[in-house]
């Protein structure tokens, strides 16, 4: 396996020199790469004063998703992970458009994979995380503008070239304004109400492999402009332990303004890095006050019996918490445990009352260290 392309969580034990032991199972997902861009150039691109960072349950124009090619990459899991890309894509294309984008030279088997539903876009890419590589979509005065992160392998742990031209790429075939953020970040990392405040970790976000030099203050402020929040929610994280360095999209999301779930390991589980991480944030959550000045009600999100879930691997990631808003639907990992399966669909159901909620079997994925909300990424209409 070349040492540029490796797996989400095998680049990180590889990087920090850890052991199996030593990763976690729940997160979800040093030296710049090679592949990190240049120091981003500061291009607000509008009128600040006039952005609004949508929430997910907004109205999307389309979903963004990514083909995996490499067997670099995913080495004999390949035909696995694509099946389950295929199997997704075609999920949210019976409730919104959804565009995967794919090598040139793959668009004829991607089509036949995926069929006509799915709208197959040839930019080429690296591997399926589009919600790390594709823009992140602000309004501007009520105009969709994307922000580019400038992605740079979740702080050099990997070598993606073509991952770090998507968000250009995207806005380029689509015509819309580009935003080349003050700093490094990755759509995974950030968590909004819609209503002006953000929910972020400290681990991924002021961490020297992203944003050297730059305090949370800093990082802050950049974040505000770049995205017109007002309030920013900060939780611990875990650094190094995933190639994320612990995204918030795996631990904590919202579902309306003032409501979020939190994911909570299975009862009985020996306490670990994540868990740990999950109590930080609860302290967090239920002593914060969002952009409007309201209280946050905390609703735990708990993960499925690990030996009941279908899925294996040392990477496996088993929170609900990585669900995906589309239009019409929620869509929410399917890990095999029935009982727990349900009751997260239960949840989910009752904080989207008008949405359907569709179990999808991700076992490939989540064995890489992700999910569904990873692999999928919202444009708004």
């Amino acid at each position: 396996m070349p040492p540029e392309l490796v797996s989400r969580r095998s680049a990180l034990t590889a990087a920090l020199g850890f052991g199996a032991a030593a990763l976690g199972v729940t997160g979800c997902g040093t030296p710049a790469s090679p592949a990190a861009p240049d120091a981003p150039a500061v291009d607000r691109g509008g009128d600040v004063a006039g952005r609004t960072f949508g929430a997910e349950w907004e109205r999307h124009a389309r979903t963004i998703m990514s083909w995996p090619a490499s067997t670099g990459i995913w080495g004999e899991d390949l035909p696995a992970v694509q099946a389950d890309i295929a199997r997704l894509a075609q999920a949210v294309a019976e409730f919104e458009s959804v565009v995967l984008l794919a090598a040139p030279a793959d668009e004829d088997r991607v089509r036949a994979a995926v069929g006509a539903e799915v709208e197959v876009v040839p930019i080429p890419t690296d591997d399926l995380w589009a919600r790390d590589t594709a823009p992140v979509f602000v309004q501007d005065a009520g105009k969709a503008t994307g922000v580019d992160f400038n992605f740079n392998g979740w702080g050099g742990k990997q070598r993606h070239p073509n991952d770090s031209r998507v968000a250009a790429a995207v806005l380029e075939r689509y015509r819309l304004p580009r935003v080349a953020a003050p700093l490094i970040a990755e759509g995974g990392a950030l968590e909004t109400d819609g209503q002006g405040t953000l929910l972020v970790t400290e681990s991924s976000l002021v961490n020297d492999n992203r944003n050297p030099g730059k305090d949370r203050r800093q990082v802050e402020a950049d974040l505000e402009q770049t995205l017109g929040v007002r309030k920013v929610i900060w939780l611990a994280g875990v650094k190094g332990q995933d190639i994320t360095d612990a995204h918030v999209d795996c631990l904590v999301r919202y579902v309306a303004p003032g409501v979020v779930l939190l994911d909570k390991a299975f009862p009985g589980s020996p306490p670990d890095v994540w868990s740990r991480s999950a109590e930080q944030a609860r302290g967090v959550l239920t002593e914060a006050t969002d952009a409007a000045g309201r209280r946050l009600r905390v609703v735990d999100l708990p993960q499925p019996d690990p030996d009941r879930i279908t899925g294996r691997g040392e990477a496996f990631v088993s929170s609900y918490a990585n669900f995906y808003v589309a239009n019409g639907a929620v869509f929410l990992p399917k890990f095999g445990d029935a009982e727990s399966d349900d009751r997260a669909r239960g949840i989910l159901g009752e904080h989207f009352p008008g949405r359907e909620v569709v179990l999808v079997p991700i076992d490939a994925i989540a064995a890489g260290g992700g999910g569904i909300h990873c692999s999928t990424h919202d444009m708004p209409g």
